[in-house]
């Protein structure tokens, strides 16, 4: 069914007809809301006068907690975030105030009349400020497996290290963005630019203290998310509501860039210790590591967030004897949240500076190591978690990109280039990508679907996925297309709504197509079962020759015809106004749920994940010794995406998740001063990539012959996986890096790799080989 069509917005996009909440026709009495902050990180509110901020020109409404008339709360899972700080903030752009007037000047006019007295309080800014005082955010956790303890006694070979990897910014186009309008009595709608509506609806509903039933979210499309709107919405949401029941009128919040990135969580620090041990072949025999992240000051997602992180610590590769602690710290920082990889990214970084680290040790390629230590396809292919690791493509994928990207010869001439010069080293390597598809929180893995036909032979679809440039509205219109065998401009997807469709998961753990395209087939398999057995009655009445019981009915090119007996057909179109007549129901509900999954949280065992995404990356860099500066020279990519339902959205995704992941690991730097203020809240100061840091020579291609079984069209989900890809370009750098000192010693390095990380690692070194060779002069 793969089909190459262009994305179902792209027209809309171009033209800039594609409404976004900022493009919604408002009324004359819409009002403009604005969120009045903490400046400070950690600080006992003593006051605050409101008084001659309500009389400023303009002013319709400003609220505080007490002004909320249900529960001060947006937690998602753990009520410990409140809508309005009350008796103290507990981060540098906590909520305080809400303000609704005419125009975004009278707003921030009467922002500057409010009156705040602080006593001011210790802060916690750093993971290692909070492991210090015991500052722990919930119990930890662990996963086992062998004996790691008596492995690495017996270990030839044992390696120790930290590694810390920095946050990120989501940087969606769309900032966050709501508008609410007021219905009768207590119902309000709620435009909003939210990945998960379902939840939006219900933190909307707690804090006005009102029924789900009477609170409707919908969400045409985002500008963007990338997991930043996964909880993160249902704020700038709950904000808008407040405002709209204040006032009875119609009122948008859409956040100023700055103020969004001072506002919202980020990707979630991690610093990691770990220990591994292994043979003289580079055979890991053991690996203990110890995860520690900076949830930020509220729970948000970082316990699911850590638990993928600890589910995805063995990345491609087998370890006979595990031992992963985790631990999530409490700072005053804003919560941080889900960010696309969702915790894999930080734990396969652990894994792949191992295999990096193990290979300098034994002074191989670091390809070797990583090929031997592959999960197995008959043995050795169970995760340190119980779960089988099935249709395993590692292996396959490794043979042809390490030939088609030519990475034996590349790697001869790389080592010539390095000798033959001193302030320019370039860099090579491979990382490959096993990834769990399914959330981890099992009962979200559901979906739900209304497909409505109408007589005019056209098709609306609703489904609980949301829209966020990702393609997936796109893949279901073809889905569906393909089911009803009809063409594709006969079926429209409709904007995600919860009075359609309710009580949905958020379209995150990269399985939107997935669940929701399942749950569609569903509802369209009801339609045809009962239009087939109209039709063959229709059939029969043209010619009874052949009873209704012996009619096998197809749908496909527009037709609906008996498969035994082409002639007998008729067009789906011409067909549909006869089931009306006939009083056949053209509307239907569908519903699916991931089978086969059975997680233990508690023991850490068994089958979280539906199925394995796997992907493969070779990147080679140019790096400057003198600057720190790095040109991307080629990115060769193979990624699996079963069978592909559009191969054009499909390599979108994995080139754009690849891109920026490189961001995570090269330019992204997030920096706080010493009082917890944001630094880094703009485009001048945060560096997101750019047409410059995209390869010169990048190669894209999907994995070919490996359907997906059991999955919707055989296809497998793509968002996510890809990111993780980029640790390729992380590990490259460091291979040019490690090249200024003939790769003699372990290069000091963290995530991201910027230029001042590249000059400092290479710097320190310089003085190491100094220093030893200052020493043997000596001996």
């Amino acid at each position: 069914m793969s089909q190459q069509i262009p994305h179902e917005s792209a027209i809309l996009h171009v033209t800039g007809e594609a409404r976004y909440i900022d493009d919604l026709p408002a009324s004359d009495n819409l009002l403009l809301g604005r969120v009045v902050y903490s400046p400070h990180a950690h600080a006992r509110i003593i006051s605050f006068d409101l008084l001659k901020a309500r009389k400023a020109p303009g002013v319709v409404a400003i609220l505080s907690f007490k002004d909320i008339p249900g529960h001060n709360q947006m937690g998602p899972v753990v009520k410990d975030e409140p809508c309005l700080a009350e008796t103290q903030v507990t981060f540098a752009g906590q909520a305080m105030f809400l303000i609704a007037a005419a125009s975004d000047a009278q707003c921030r006019a009467a922002e500057k009349l409010i009156e705040v007295k602080y006593e001011l309080l210790d802060s916690i800014l750093s993971i290692e400020d909070a492991i210090e005082k015991n500052n722990l955010l919930g119990p930890p956790r662990t996963m086992n497996r062998g004996d790691a303890d008596t492995a690495m006694k017996n270990s030839p070979h044992v390696i120790k290290g930290e590694l810390r990897t920095g946050a990120a910014e989501h940087w969606y186009l769309e900032s966050q963005a709501a508008l609410s309008v007021p219905g009768e009595g207590p119902e309000i709608t709620v435009y909003s630019s939210s990945q998960n509506p379902t939840e939006t609806q219900a933190v909307v509903g707690e804090v006005l203290g009102i029924k789900k039933k009477d609170v409707v979210v919908e969400v045409r499309r985002m500008g963007g998310a990338f997991g930043g709107k996964e909880t993160q919405a249902n704020h700038t949401a709950c904000w808008s509501a407040l405002l709209c029941r204040a006032t009875g009128r119609p009122v948008k919040i859409r956040l100023f860039r700055d103020d969004d990135m001072i506002m919202t969580g980020k990707r979630h620090r991690f610093l990691i210790r770990y220990e591994a041990g292994f043979d003289d072949e580079g055979k890991i025999r053991v690996v203990k590591l110890e995860l520690n992240s900076d949830a930020g000051a509220a729970a948000d997602l970082s316990f699911a967030i850590m638990e993928r992180a600890m589910l995805h610590c063995d990345n491609s590769y087998f370890v006979p004897n595990m031992a992963v602690l985790a631990r999530v710290w409490k700072t005053n920082l804003p919560s941080n949240t889900a960010f696309r990889g969702f915790g894999g990214p930080q734990g396969m970084a652990a894994i792949e500076t191992i295999i990096d680290r193990i290979a300098r040790v034994l002074h191989k390629d670091s390809l070797d190591i990583r090929k031997m230590n592959f999960y197995g396809l008959g043995d050795n292919n169970v995760t340190h978690y119980g779960q089988v690791v099935e249709n395993n493509h590692l292996h396959t994928m490794y043979d042809q990109l390490v030939k088609s990207s030519e990475y034996a010869t590349r790697r001869k001439s790389i080592e010539e280039f390095n000798q033959a010069n001193e302030f320019y080293k370039k860099g090579l390597a491979l990382t490959p990508v096993k990834f769990g598809i399914s959330f981890t929180t099992t009962h979200l893995n559901q979906a739900g679907a209304l497909v409505n036909i109408y007589n005019d032979g056209t098709v609306l679809v609703n489904h609980g996925g949301t829209e966020m440039g990702q393609g997936l509205h796109t893949k279901i219109q073809q889905i569906a297309a393909a089911e009803l065998g009809v063409s594709i401009d006969r079926v429209r997807v409709n904007a995600t709504n919860t009075s359609k469709v309710p009580n949905t998961s958020a379209t995150a753990a990269s399985s939107g197509t997935d669940l929701n395209g399942m749950a569609v087939k569903n509802a369209i398999e009801i339609l045809k079962d009962r239009i087939s057995a109209t039709v063959a009655i229709l059939f029969n009445e043209k010619d009874a020759s052949v009873t209704t019981d012996k009619i096998e009915i197809v749908f496909e090119n527009d037709f609906i015809s008996d498969a035994k007996h082409l002639d007998r057909r008729i067009g789906f179109a011409e067909a549909m106004p006869q089931m009306v007549l006939r009083q056949v129901s053209l509307s239907s509900t569908g519903y699916y749920r991931t089978p086969g999954i059975k997680w233990d949280k508690t023991k850490g065992w068994g089958k979280p994940f539906h199925y394995y995404a796997f992907g493969m990356a070779v990147s080679e860099v140019l790096v400057d010794a003198l600057t720190g500066a790095v040109k991307f020279l080629r990115a060769d990519i193979l990624h699996d995406v079963g069978d592909s339902i559009n191969p054009g959205i499909d390599i979108g995704q994995v080139e754009g998740g690849f891109i920026q992941g490189v961001g995570w690991v090269t330019t992204e730097e997030i920096k706080w001063d010493a009082t917890g203020n944001l630094m880094t809240h703009s485009p001048d100061t945060y560096k997101i990539p750019t047409a410059q840091d995209i390869p010169l020579d990048f190669r894209v291609a999907l994995l070919q012959g490996v359907p997906n079984p059991d999955v919707i069209r055989k296809s497998k989900a793509v968002a996510e996986p890809p990111l993780m890809l980029s640790l390729s370009t992380w590990l490259a750098i460091k291979d040019a890096v490690s090249a200024t000192a003939n790769h003699e010693f372990e290069p000091d390095f963290s995530i991201p790799a910027t230029n001042e990380i590249i000059l400092l690692s290479i710097e320190k070194l310089k003085h190491r080989k100094k220093a030893r060779t200052s020493h043997q002069m000596l001996e």
